[in-house]
């Protein structure tokens, strides 16, 4: 009974872990505040990292982030 108890505590914490390692995907779109349109080649930045993208000619951008964000 112990051990199996140990076991299934195991899995739980293990399935935790790897879900929590995981990286997000985040998209979005870089706009003017002043007409609305897209803005092309503006960079983005996850704050805090090196991790960076550019916006493409439609002012979209994806960019990865570190699992702790």
């Amino acid at each position: 009974m112990k051990k199996t108890l140990f076991m299934l505590i195991v899995m739980i914490l293990t399935g935790i872990g790897l879900t929590a390692a995981q990286s997000r995907k985040v998209t979005g779109e870089v706009i003017s505040a002043e007409d609305k349109e897209p803005i092309v080649g503006a960079t983005v930045t996850v704050k805090g990292t090196k991790i960076q993208t550019v916006t493409d000619v439609d002012g979209l951008f994806t960019i990865s982030t570190p699992p702790q964000f």
